[in-house]
């Protein structure tokens, strides 16, 4: 009886008022908040991938054929060119590797922006290597100058293959050891590798230093592996992860995790306020994850479908989400009097000690 009574009822009814107020509080932080001119640009080149992790917020597999064409390729690289504030081109997919246009974006844009203007990120999930076809892959990364920025969620093989599929482990190993060879993670060359960790549940990433410690204890000690850095990443509650998460009955409490654990010193370095994210068909984003909820750049709410220019509509395929494309711009500068889209995952990338 004492469960149900008005008191009890009232507690109730006045902690969910307070978590809803502590809520709308920071979306208005959140709302506040403007776009620097652009620094970084993201490009996911196609959703194509030789896996098909549980976390992935973009739900890429083998079986998705979604590509970009060399054309919107080399128009993203005349984008670099005329923004020289933009110091980073961050290619990710997908396995970007396999799309058909990564060479060509990568070689337009090396030719665009000398490695002393631009830096050149691949995001690679190791073992990529391992594909037929990809056997000069490592020479090519060298030649281009191409960092890495490599998927390796544990240092275990049990945990890594529980996420990312059996085997996975033992070919992201080699794929390491194939790049220390090359000089990746080689403090006397310039050729940069840094990987990722992702949780393998509804938790937060534990303290990215004592992590990156232990990561390079463990695989030095094991495998002789090197790398430079270790990134902790928190999943987003969208696409494959949400599914995830609804199905174990797990959806509402990540969420409220991720609300709870709100740190206003993430704000300032949000990748919203200087990344552009362009998809595979040329249209342009706040971010990867806003771009995997549609959210383009200068789409109205209510109309997401719509393009200022014939020459974009004519590449456009990703017609649920509207805004602009890389074909509206001269410049990436010329993005940044549109606000940011922001909605409850953002909660994903403020939490702890941030994402991106």
């Amino acid at each position: 009886q004492q469960l149900f009574s008005p008191t009890n009822n009232e507690e109730k009814v006045e902690e969910e008022e307070a978590k809803d107020e502590l809520h709308a509080r920071k979306l208005k932080v959140a709302n506040n908040l403007s776009r620097r001119d652009p620094e970084i640009l993201q490009i996911n080149i196609g959703l194509y991938c030789n896996q098909a992790c549980s976390h992935c917020h973009v739900e890429s597999s083998p079986r998705r054929k979604e590509a970009m064409t060399n054309e919107i390729a080399r128009r993203c690289a005349h984008l670099l060119a005329s923004s020289p504030n933009v110091h980073t081109l961050d290619i990710t997919g997908g396995a970007p590797e396999l799309n058909p246009a990564f060479r060509e974006l990568v070689k337009c844009a090396r030719a665009a922006r000398g490695p002393d203007s631009l830096t050149i990120i691949d995001r690679c999930n190791l073992t990529v290597l391992h594909e037929p076809g990809q056997e000069d892959l490592v020479e090519f990364l060298v030649k281009h100058q191409v960092n890495i920025v490599a998927s390796l969620p544990c240092y275990s093989a049990k945990n890594v293959d529980k996420q990312r599929g059996a085997g996975v482990f033992e070919r992201s190993i080699s794929a390491l050891l194939m790049l220390n060879e090359a000089g990746y993670g080689n403090p006397n060359t310039k050729h940069k590798i840094d990987l990722v960790y992702n949780p393998g549940g509804a938790f937060l990433p534990p303290d990215q230093t004592m992590l990156e410690s232990k990561y390079k204890e463990e695989l030095l000690d094991n495998f002789g592996i090197v790398f430079n850095q270790l990134f902790t990443m928190t999943n987003m509650p969208i696409k494959r992860f949400a599914d995830f998460l609804l199905r174990k009955g797990e959806l509402t409490t990540y969420m409220e995790l991720l609300v709870q654990n709100f740190n206003l010193n993430t704000v300032d370095s949000l990748m919203c306020r200087n990344t552009i994210s362009v998809n595979y068909d040329g249209k342009v984003f706040d971010c990867d994850f806003n771009q995997q909820l549609g959210f383009g750049i200068g789409a109205e709410k209510d109309d997401m479908t719509s393009s200022t220019s014939v020459t974009a509509q004519k590449h456009l395929t990703h017609d649920d989400s509207g805004g602009k494309s890389v074909f509206d711009v001269e410049t990436l500068s010329e993005l940044q009097k549109h606000d940011i889209t922001f909605d409850n995952h953002c909660f994903g990338c403020t939490a702890g000690e941030g994402s991106s």
